[in-house]
């Protein structure tokens, strides 16, 4: 019986893939990887030699139904994105759904997503969060950050480089620009750092910075209180 296998991938540090998962990706017939050269890099890593096939954000809608005739045929298949677990702001979503409804095993191993370590090393709290991720670009922004002001949680969102600032200020023109935030870059990698203190603060620490990577925010909750910033 076909089976596909969720199987989430070093977000830095090569060796933190699971045994198991070097496992599954040895025992797969089929890798589906959002960018054949960077899972080649692991896989070379590995000393593994798999048939991969491109599955990403720019042609999981035109070729779901090519994928599932790939996976029907194949005894067991591994699906991974660049970095992290499949499905958590990278394509999955629509693959795992088109699988369950048409009686496809699907199965996920545990694994790295960078807002986890990002969000216990913040020093804000962690019981109760909400994971945005990826703001819209431009339609309805504006509402769904007025949205998560309402939450009396941790919100947590990932941001690429180039609209880090940006993002900030509109936070802080939305949330509240004392609001305590920590921003994290590089998670797991040489050049990882954490940035905590108000977002105000943070909006004037990485507008004097040339920034590069990966980030999660974590902004706390309106009425958290804590201790002085501290930064590394």
């Amino acid at each position: 019986m076909p089976k596909l296998f969720i199987i989430p991938t070093p977000i830095g540090n090569l060796e933190d893939i699971t045994l198991r998962a070097i496992r599954m990706l040895k025992e797969s017939t089929l890798i589906l990887a959002e960018d054949t050269r960077v899972t080649r890099v692991l896989l070379s890593h590995l000393d593994l030699h798999k048939r991969m096939i491109s599955y990403h954000v720019n042609n999981e809608h035109a070729q779901l139904e090519e994928t599932i005739r790939q996976i029907q045929t194949h005894e067991q298949v591994a699906l991974v994105s660049d970095a992290g677990t499949p499905g958590i702001s990278d394509p999955g979503f629509l693959l795992v759904r088109a699988c369950i409804e048409r009686g496809i095993e699907v199965e996920c191993l545990p694994g790295p997503t960078a807002f986890v370590p990002a969000l216990v090393v913040s020093g804000l709290p962690a019981d109760r969060f909400f994971f945005e991720g990826f703001l819209p670009h431009k339609k309805g922004r504006q509402s769904r950050l007025e949205y998560l002001a309402t939450l009396d949680h941790t919100v947590i969102f990932y941001e690429s480089p180039y609209r880090l600032v940006k993002t900030l200020e509109q936070i802080a023109q939305v949330m509240g620009a004392h609001r305590k935030v920590s921003v994290s870059k590089e998670i797991s990698k040489m050049h990882e750092m954490h940035f905590r203190g108000t977002i105000e603060e943070a909006v004037v620490y990485f507008s004097n910075l040339v920034v590069k990577g990966e980030f999660v925010i974590v902004v706390g909750k309106a009425n958290f209180a804590n201790s002085e910033p501290d930064n590394s």
